[in-house]
């Protein structure tokens, strides 16, 4: 079966509720989705969420590159067989590398998974034939977002009526001390805490920050300085009285690899579309944990079902998870993209997904409503 047509579509999906951190915020999905489809019929999806101050790719890079760069280099040829080796698909779409950026991870996760989805749903397979599933549910943890300590408390109030075990606060702003102490005593001593700064701190801010926030019992802190030199990272963490999760920092395996050379985080936070696609970060999360260091399988805010879809079977495939997020679904979107709901459940509890290809079906007349552009390669 050979891959015959492609359409890239960037989605603009409303948030039911804006959503803010240190570096940026937003009141709607900003994704673009790969769909492909072979010459049998059978069809696949995949989905890329371009951030500029993580990658560097932007929605209007993501589909140039995918349409004039990285399509081309696969259209025609016929699916790759897929036996218990998911790099196989990684492997299948030749590297083409963007003057300028960090990676085009966003757009390389997005024609990843389209592929994969189409070559397993042509076998009626799904994603856990290929990554055995270690556990039968996912636990999702959930965030407390930038804003006032009035509404740091109110949605502290929502996490624990969902019964959250963990949670994780954005910081990087004033009031953080009175924010995550609103919080902890919302949700008492059980729940576990955790801090994102989004590299919001240079290294002196950060440290007076966490040692202020050290006494509210904070499982570690999410990338507190910018990206830079693991050297530099590795000096702080030693000095720091909070375990150091690095996210920013860390987009593809050399990355990795250069972090954990220098002993400079506690925790890889592992995003599917930030690191490249399901294969590229199933092999920096097994990688981190042959080494030691700790995984969060994180999300991109505002996801759709397709990556929520394949964070979940990442989650679910991994020997050992420390954090997991994402799948908000229709609690952060107006509305999905899939036919199947994929947000978790009560305690953050999620099922598996079964079905064939990524285990949802992504409804093609959702993704044309909250389409702001579309390109179909090789088509005027």
């Amino acid at each position: 079966m050979k891959l015959v047509s492609a359409t890239i579509t960037a989605v603009r999906i409303p948030f039911v509720e804006a959503f803010s951190h240190s570096a940026m915020g937003r009141s709607w999905s900003d994704s673009v989705i790969v769909q492909v489809t072979s010459d049998s019929g059978a069809e696949g999806f995949g989905e890329g969420a371009p951030r500029p101050y993580v990658t560097g790719e932007t929605v209007e890079l993501m589909l140039s590159h995918v349409a004039h760069d990285l399509w081309p280099a696969i259209a025609g040829r016929e699916l790759p067989d897929i036996e218990g080796d998911l790099g196989v698909v990684d492997r299948f779409i030749p590297e083409r590398p963007v003057e300028g950026l960090i990676a085009d991870n966003a757009s390389r996760a997005a024609l990843e998974l389209a592929v994969l989805d189409c070559a397993l749903r042509a076998q009626n397979r799904g994603v856990g034939s290929v990554l055995i599933p270690k556990r039968q549910s996912v636990r999702y943890s959930g965030v407390v977002t930038g804003g006032s300590v009035e509404q740091a408390t109110q949605v502290a109030r929502q996490m624990k009526f969902i019964g959250f075990d963990a949670v994780k606060i954005k910081v990087g702003q004033e009031e953080d001390v009175d924010r995550v102490g609103a919080v902890r005593q919302v949700l008492g001593p059980d729940v576990s805490l955790r801090l994102d700064a989004n590299g919001a701190w240079n290294a002196h801010e950060a440290a007076d920050a966490l040692d202020a926030l050290a006494p509210y019992d904070i499982a570690c802190v999410e990338q507190p300085i910018p990206r830079g030199d693991p050297a530099e990272l590795r000096r702080f963490r030693e000095a720091s009285p909070i375990p150091i999760m690095v996210d920013e920092s860390l987009t593809t395996l050399a990355d990795a690899e250069a972090l954990m050379a220098h002993d400079a985080a506690d925790y890889f936070n592992v995003r599917i579309s930030k690191c490249g696609g399901l294969a590229r970060s199933l092999e920096i999360a097994e990688r981190a944990r042959a080494a030691g260091v700790a995984v969060q399988v994180g999300s991109q805010v505002g996801e759709t079902a397709v990556l929520s879809a394949a964070g979940r079977h990442l989650a679910a495939t991994l020997e050992e998870v420390a954090f997991t997020e994402g799948s908000y679904g229709t609690l952060l979107l107006s509305e999905d993209v899939s036919a199947e709901p994929v947000r978790f459940g009560h305690g953050g509890q999620a099922p598996l997904l079964r079905g064939p290809g990524l285990g949802i079906r992504v409804l093609e007349e959702k993704v044309r409503k909250y389409a702001v552009e579309t390109v179909v390669p090789g088509c005027s």
